[in-house]
């Protein structure tokens, strides 16, 4: 999920610390302009944009494979595609709870294991596995639209907990984390919301917002902790938000 919010301002701020950044998304293009930006900017690292959808398992394992055949592999996993569609649990529509799934708890699953057996194949013992989840995956707010959503977060943190358990038990020293954020200025209400855009804008109005850079720091401060040390989630939240 490279191409905008979160993804961008991670990928940009991965290739400033001089990584070499496979961003992958299905709108490919915007991710061709990161790229050319990192570039003119003089960033020691590079973005190498990847189109992929990641609701299709094909294309997920067709762009591991592209990765080992030009890349070796993958160091440090960061699954921070998801999305929200507004699918009440009484009424909503069985395709959104499906797309949900799909990208919010499938997608990081299967990025995940195959990020685990590129390291695996390698003998890296030190890699990482961050996901971004969200302040939906700890509390379920009284908002009927975010409901299914809060569920496949808390699926998030399930897993998180989970790889990391499974990670000990491999007697590995590959890390997991999650960042959970509440409200990022983004283009998730609009996404979200898309039929009422007016209601998406004064999402990120009522308060100031946490900022995709907000986020793209937090996973430099999680990568950057010493190899004993594994932050499990880093909750974070405006300092204005009430939820």
């Amino acid at each position: 999920g490279a191409s905008v919010g979160i993804g961008a301002a991670v990928a940009r701020a991965l290739v400033q610390h001089g990584m070499k950044v496979v961003g992958c998304a299905r709108s490919v293009d915007k991710i061709e302009k990161l790229a050319a930006e990192c570039q003119s900017a003089g960033y020691p690292g590079t973005l190498i944009p990847y189109k992929c959808d990641l609701s299709n398992e094909e294309e997920i394992l067709s762009m591991f494979s592209a990765i080992k055949t030009l890349h070796q592999g993958v160091d440090v996993c960061i699954n921070n595609a998801g999305l929200a569609r507004p699918e009440p649990l009484l009424s909503g529509k069985t395709e959104g709870w499906r797309t949900m799934i799909d990208v919010n708890v499938m997608a990081v699953s299967i990025c995940t294991r195959e990020a685990y057996q590129s390291m695996k194949e390698r003998n890296i013992d030190d890699g990482h596995i961050i996901n971004i989840n969200s302040m939906n995956g700890h509390s379920v707010v009284p908002q009927s639209v975010v409901h299914f959503y809060s569920a496949t977060k808390y699926a998030v943190t399930a897993l998180t907990e989970g790889l990391r358990q499974e990670l000990r038990e491999a007697k590995t020293h590959i890390r997991a984390t999650c960042i959970s954020p509440g409200l990022v200025e983004t283009g998730f209400a609009f996404k979200l919301h898309d039929n009422d855009p007016e209601r998406a804008a004064a999402t990120y109005e009522s308060i100031r917002c946490l900022k995709a850079e907000d986020m793209a720091n937090a996973v430099i401060y999680v990568l950057s902790a010493p190899p004993h040390v594994q932050i499990g989630d880093i909750q974070m939240r405006p300092t204005e938000q009430i939820s």
